[in-house]
């Protein structure tokens, strides 16, 4: 699997959106991530899971199914927590080098801490 450098490491070739249109969909999950996303926690190196704010659920959703139309590796599910909603990212074991680059991302958006 080869990852693409140019959009931080975390988009593979396996991504079928443009790649004129991938700086693009990184800068909206940064937004969301920073705007949003209260805390991560990965609880197996194949699962990321964000807690982030109610009024961002539909954001949320939407680019979740955007995303798994052009990388269908993905898996995003939802469920809700004491502390609001969580957004389950899933990768098959193949990917989950794109799993390790997403979840910095998250992390650079948080500050570098899982809050």
């Amino acid at each position: 699997m080869m990852i693409s450098p140019a959009q931080g490491d975390w988009v593979p070739d396996a991504c079928t959106l443009p790649t004129v249109e991938q700086p693009i969909r990184v800068a909206e999950f940064d937004r969301f991530f920073a705007g949003s996303v209260q805390r991560a926690h990965r609880p197996s190196p194949i699962q990321l899971d964000l807690f982030f704010e109610a009024d961002a659920e539909d954001a949320a959703r939407d680019l979740a199914a955007r995303e798994t139309g052009c990388c269908s590796f993905f898996t995003f599910g939802f469920d809700t927590s004491e502390t609001g909603l969580v957004m389950h990212v899933g990768v098959p074991a193949t990917y989950v080098e794109v799993l390790d680059a997403f979840a910095m991302r998250v992390d650079a958006a948080l500050g570098g801490e899982h809050r």
